[in-house]
């Protein structure tokens, strides 16, 4: 017998991949893959990209448990949820 879809994960589960899907949210993970974490300014200079819109991209992907954040000081520093994403990344890979 087949196991019932619970609604509430997949959502949850889609909800991730979208918040992952985007090309310069998937920048912004590949440069923190390199990097381990970085500041706001030294994301949208290193992309090139205006402020606000790096801003927007980290705070989707922290939203959805992707990145994490602390604070020193003035700055924010972004870094990666690295055991979200072996999960995210193991459970597709599962779904072939």
């Amino acid at each position: 017998m087949a196991k019932k879809l619970d609604p509430q994960k997949l959502e949850e589960a889609a909800s991730k991949l979208r918040a992952i899907a985007h090309p310069m949210r998937i920048a912004i993970i590949d440069l923190l893959e390199k990097k381990e974490q970085m500041n706001v300014t030294e994301i949208y200079e290193t992309l090139k990209i205006e402020q606000a819109s790096a801003s927007h991209h980290l705070n989707i992907l922290k939203t959805k448990g992707v990145l994490e954040s602390r604070r020193s000081g003035k700055n924010t520093f972004y870094f990666l949820k690295h055991e979200a994403l072996s999960q995210l990344v193991d459970c597709i890979s599962r779904c072939h």
